[in-house]
């Protein structure tokens, strides 16, 4: 392909060496047939017939040429996060999310949250470290995650356990729900548990009106 890019831009005729160039894309096209059929990839085509005949190749193609220097330019390089995580396991969303959880001011929704990033750090820690955690370690770098800030919350779920419920919304700035459930939700409401009064007559009367209209069905068959 090299040899034939190298006699295309020797032929003097500017019309044949025009035709002479659909022709070798259309034969590239034709060694990579997998590739899509679409304007970037024949352009992409193009582009590489520039660039094997040294930008010396002069014709009417449908696309620019690029240019020199954009051949072989080294792309900008990715400036990495600067945080300082101590555990670089846990990642820094998960600081923020302690950081959210000190300024919980509801004592139940706060313990809540942290139970919460507890099982998440013993997640995280079972991926990275292909092995499980005990307890008290996780419970001692959250306790230094937060700065002793969510000391008591720690102790007292090292002492009652993991609460088995979901933190309210933990991104929400809004007040705390009323009523049951002391500012924090659990996976079921009282809606989902037991169907209404009214659901159960409505399937109730569902009932007798499909036995109505069995009943008229009947009688018009005698």
């Amino acid at each position: 392909m090299q040899k034939l890019v190298d006699y295309l831009v020797q032929v003097e005729d500017r019309d044949q060496r025009t035709r002479n160039a659909h022709l070798m894309v259309e034969l590239m096209r034709q060694i990579h047939p997998n590739m899509k059929d679409n304007q970037d990839y024949s352009n992409k085509l193009w582009d590489d017939l520039y660039i094997m005949s040294g930008f010396r190749l002069d014709v009417d193609s449908p696309f620019p040429p690029p240019s020199p220097e954009s051949v072989g330019r080294k792309p900008r390089r990715v400036n990495y996060a600067t945080h300082n995580l101590r555990f670089r396991h846990y990642g820094r969303n998960l600081e923020l999310m302690i950081e959210k959880a000190v300024k919980v001011e509801d004592e139940m929704e706060r313990r809540a949250f942290v139970s919460y990033i507890a099982k998440m750090m013993k997640g995280f820690y079972a991926a990275w470290n292909k092995d499980n955690v005990d307890d008290n370690l996780v419970f001692e770098q959250l306790r230094d995650m937060s700065g002793g800030r969510l000391a008591a919350e720690i102790e007292y779920i090292r002492r009652e356990g993991y609460l088995d419920v979901a933190p309210r919304d933990r991104y929400s700035s809004g007040p705390p729900p009323n009523g049951p459930g002391n500012g924090f939700n659990s996976h079921r409401t009282p809606n989902q548990q037991q169907p209404s009064r009214n659901n159960q007559q409505h399937r109730r009367g569902g009932g007798n009106q499909h036995n109505h209209f069995r009943n008229n069905r009947n009688n018009r068959k005698r």
